[in-house]
């Protein structure tokens, strides 16, 4: 028994890094996944965002826990995606228990005043925008169960504390802290949950590929303010960002609600 049994997990930005982690976890407790992520290039990002086959990698990952996986390509951009995101989850399994909003994308510009527009469009639209998109999508049908629930929303230390060298995702992951509170102050008496989760660096695709390594060791100033975690870890597993997910989507985070949790190693403490 598994104690995420007979529960549905509907999770953005599945179709790899962080948001597989969470499918496979979520699923290897007992919950059946539906994942939807795009797979095409994002213009302003300057390395690999979403390609054909991630999704199919993330539903055989779930389906070897045993659990059901159904995978949608779906941009958090798209009213109509996550629409039709949330009605596949209903007609697929008959409900919905959790959202994590996880999709984010990250890019990087030595200072604010020399953003492009297509960058700040492109990270407001989908680090923040996407998540309202998302929750406004999905959060009906799990009050409509009436079993309460957890919304699990993907932010940053960022979201935390400012970041040179990423203005636009430090905005946009403050942002979502405050649609959290407002959610959650929302949904509270309903028994349904909604929490932030701030990791440090995280050793998934968005951070270990060709790009932004070269650029932390290129702009060294900006670099080590991102670097430096007080304990010893550069970059956490993915895995362990996946166990406290589990653990805010189980009955033991019960009363844990309109919290910014960070797992950090000790960042913000710098």
């Amino acid at each position: 028994m598994g104690k995420l049994d007979g529960k549905v997990a509907v999770i953005t930005g599945g179709g790899r890094g962080q948001g597989r982690s969470h499918a496979v976890r979520l699923a290897s407790e007992g919950a059946d996944i539906v994942v939807c992520d795009i797979t095409e290039q994002v213009g302003s990002v300057m390395f690999p965002t979403g390609r054909p086959g991630d999704l199919d990698e993330t539903v055989a990952e779930v389906e070897k826990t045993g659990r059901r996986c159904v995978a949608i390509e779906a941009d958090v951009r798209s009213t109509a995606d996550m629409n039709r995101l949330a009605d596949t989850a209903v007609n697929e399994f008959g409900r919905i228990d959790f959202l994590l909003a996880n999709a984010g994308i990250l890019s990087l510009s030595d200072t604010t005043w020399e953003l492009t527009d297509e960058q700040w469009d492109d990270m407001i639209d989908i680090n923040l925008t996407g998540v309202f998109k998302a929750c406004r999508a999905v959060v009906p049908h799990i009050r409509a169960g009436g079993n309460g629930g957890s919304i699990i929303i993907t932010s940053s230390i960022a979201g935390l504390k400012g970041v040179a060298g990423c203005t636009h995702y430090t905005a946009a992951k403050h942002g979502i802290v405050g649609l959290m509170r407002a959610l959650a102050r929302e949904l509270a008496p309903e028994g349904i949950r909604v929490n932030t989760l701030h990791p440090t660096g995280v050793d998934s695709p968005m951070s270990n590929n060709d790009y932004f390594p070269p650029w932390l060791d290129e702009h060294k100033e900006l670099g080590d303010a991102m670097r430096g975690n007080l304990m010893p870890v550069d970059a956490m597993p993915e895995a362990d960002v996946s166990a406290v997910v589990s653990f805010l989507c189980s009955d033991e985070a019960k009363w844990i609600t309109g919290v910014t949790l960070p797992v950090d190693a000790g960042f913000l403490l710098k």
